[in-house]
C-alpha cells in the first residue's frame, strides 16, 4: 500500500473528530473563536514534532529562500479566506450546501494541479475525482438545483477554490524544501499554523478579545479540538508531500463517512436515502483514486 493511502485515511478520521468537538464548542462560542481554536495549541505541538523529526532524522534546519515563505503565507491567508467563505454561507443558512460546495475543492485541485501545478492525472484518477465530487453534491444537496441561490453557489465555488489553492501551495513548499518527506510535511505544517495563529490572534485582540475570554474559560475543548487539528494536519500533509492534491482529497472524502458516522451515533441523526447513495459512490470514486 502507498504510504500517502494511510496518512489520508488518518487524517480524514482526526477531522471528522475535530469537526464535532467544534460544533459543541461553537454553542458558546463565535465562528471566530471556533476557527483559532483548531490550532492556537497546535502551534507548540507542531513545534515539538517538527523538532523531534530533525533531531532523530539527524537532519539540519534547512534555510529557504524568501518565496518559500511567500507561499506559506498566501497559503496560510487562503485558508483563512476559506473559512470566512464558510461563515457566510453559514450566515445565508445555506450550511449543508455551502459545504457540500466547499468539497468541490478535490475537483477544482484537479483542474489547477494539471493547468498550473504541474499536476496531470490519468484517466482512472480524473473518474475517481468527478465520481466523488458528484457524490458530495448529492449528499449536499438531495433537492438539487432549485434549492441554490446565486449567492450561495458562488460564495461556495470561491470557498472551494481557496480550500484548493491552499493545499496546492502546501505541497508546493513541501516540495521546496527538498527533504524527506515527514521532515518536509511537518516544516511546512509548522510555519503555517504559525503565520495561522499570529494573524488571528492579532485580529481576535483587536477587534474581538471578548471571544479569546471564551477559548481561555474552555482550555480542554480547546486542547482536544487543537490536538485532533494537529494529528489530522500531519495526516494531509504528509500525504500532499507524497502525492497530488487532488487524488489525496478525494480519498480523503471518506471524512463525510466518518463524519455521518459520529453523527448517528453521538449527535443521534439520521441517514437519508441519499446519504447511503453518497457513501456508496464516494466508495467507487476511493477505488479508481486507489487504482490510479
Amino acid at each position: 500500500m502507498s504510504l500517502w493511502i494511510p496518512f489520508t485515511l488518518m487524517a480524514a478520521f482526526m477531522q471528522s473528530w475535530r469537526n464535532a468537538f467544534q460544533k459543541r464548542l461553537s454553542a458558546d462560542v463565535d465562528t471566530l473563536g471556533v476557527t483559532l481554536a483548531r490550532f492556537i495549541l497546535a502551534v507548540p505541538m507542531a513545534a515539538i514534532y517538527v523538532s523531534l523529526l530533525f533531531y532523530y532524522g539527524d537532519t539540519e534546519i534547512p534555510l529557504m529562500e524568501w518565496h518559500f515563505y511567500l507561499i506559506i503565507i498566501l497559503g496560510a491567508i487562503s485558508q483563512i479566506f476559506a473559512t470566512a467563505l464558510m461563515v457566510t454561507l453559514f450566515r445565508l443558512r445555506n450550511f449543508a450546501m455551502g459545504v457540500g460546495l466547499a468539497k468541490s475543492e478535490a475537483v477544482i485541485a484537479a483542474v489547477l494541479g494539471a493547468l498550473f501545478f504541474a499536476a496531470p492525472l490519468s484517466y482512472i484518477a480524473w473518474i475517481g475525482v468527478l465520481i466523488g465530487g458528484i457524490a458530495v453534491w448529492l449528499m449536499s444537496v438531495p433537492k438539487g438545483m432549485r434549492n441554490i441561490s446565486w449567492p450561495t453557489l458562488i460564495i461556495g465555488l470561491a470557498s472551494g477554490l481557496c480550500f484548493a489553492f491552499t493545499t496546492l501551495l502546501v505541497r508546493e513548499a513541501s516540495l521546496m524544501t527538498k527533504l524527506p518527506f515527514l521532515l518536509g510535511a511537518g516544516y511546512v505544517l509548522f510555519w503555517v499554523l504559525l503565520v495561522q495563529t499570529i494573524i488571528m490572534l492579532v485580529w481576535l485582540l483587536i477587534r474581538r478579545p471578548i471571544t479569546l475570554r471564551a477559548l481561555w474559560a474552555r482550555p480542554k475543548l480547546v486542547f482536544v479540538i487543537s490536538f485532533c487539528s494537529f494529528v489530522g494536519s500531519i495526516g494531509w500533509f504528509t500525504a500532499m508531500s507524497l502525492e497530488t492534491v487532488a487524488l489525496v482529497k478525494t480519498l480523503g472524502q471518506v471524512e463525510i463517512f466518518f463524519t455521518l458516522l459520529i453523527s448517528a451515533k453521538w449527535f443521534r441523526e439520521k441517514l437519508q436515502r441519499s446519504d447511503k447513495l453518497g457513501l456508496g459512490m464516494i466508495l467507487v470514486g476511493a477505488i479508481f483514486v486507489i487504482l490510479a
